[in-house]
């Protein structure tokens, strides 16, 4: 992939604050006017990097389509769950009032709210190892958490809804 145009404006104003963002097809990089010229190509390259992760996460392929889903669930099924839990389907629905998302074990199937479509990727994964734990263990006692917590990251995302539900009053909580 090339490397993009990038345009480096100084500011005698900017005093600390690096920021970077694309203007068409050049990436405009904001920088105090008393950095060095190293100072400088280290904070190019440090921000084309930020930009770049940035847009990946965006981007990301299970924010698509059900398929795109589908796909990640397998995933996180084998890295997570022994690759024991195999959704007969799984896409997206319009926003719930109660729930981030849902599963029926009985058939296979697992629901993702349209609300988690801009979440960051770790959040989503979460969300996908805890419904497919459900294919595992229905209920959520010792067992079922068990399996959850094979993915690192449940805390810290179980935190992350709790706030983002909080702070658009949405009134979502954790089953």
């Amino acid at each position: 992939m090339a490397e993009p145009r990038v345009e480096v404006r100084r500011s005698p104003r900017r005093r600390r604050m690096v920021s970077a963002y694309r203007e068409g097809d050049t990436v405009v990089v904001l920088l105090p006017a008393r950095m060095t010229k190293g100072e400088e190509k280290h904070w190019v390259a440090e921000m084309l990097s930020r930009l770049q992760r940035s847009e990946t996460r965006r981007k990301s392929p299970a924010r698509t389509s059900d398929e795109a889903l589908m796909a990640r669930c397998a995933e996180l099924s084998a890295r997570y769950l022994d690759s024991l839990a195999e959704p007969v389907s799984v896409r997206w629905v319009p926003p719930m009032r109660t729930r981030w998302a849902s599963c029926t074990p009985t058939e296979g199937t697992i629901r993702v709210s349209e609300r988690l479509r801009d979440v960051p990727p770790w959040v989503l994964d979460y969300v996908l190892v805890h419904e497919l734990a459900h294919l595992l263990v229905p209920g959520h006692g010792k067992d079922f958490w068990e399996w959850v917590h094979r993915y690192q990251k449940t805390e810290r995302a179980m935190g992350y809804l709790e706030g983002l539900s909080a702070a658009a009053g949405w009134g979502i909580t954790e089953d």
